[in-house]
Order: C-alpha cells, then structure tokens, then sequence
C-alpha cells in the first residue's frame, strides 16, 4: 500500500482503537489510545518475553 501521511492520518476513525507498543529485550509495554491520542485505560499493559526450552 502506497498512502502519504495524510491518507493514513484520515484512516483513524472514531471507532479505532491504536495500540502502541514500547518493544525491548525482556519487558514490552502497551498502550490503548483514541482516535483524538487520548490513554483509553490508566494503567499500560506489560507484557514479558519469556523463552521456553
């Protein structure tokens, strides 16, 4: 897909919910967001990277 900011801007409608994610080496955080960049929820969500044998 070829879409210039703008474009991918007008996507976000007010029924989308952006999930952004802080990816490191152990521990992962998410965040819900609105359509206007408001935090949907107070707390983050962590998430943790854990490798089995």
């Amino acid at each position: 897909m070829n879409f210039n900011t703008n474009e991918k801007i007008n996507q976000v409608t007010e029924n989308t919910l952006v999930i952004g994610i802080d990816i490191a080496k152990r521990k992962h955080y998410a965040c819900a967001i609105d359509e206007r960049g408001r935090v949907c929820f107070k707390n983050h969500f962590q998430l943790h990277n854990r490798v089995s044998a």
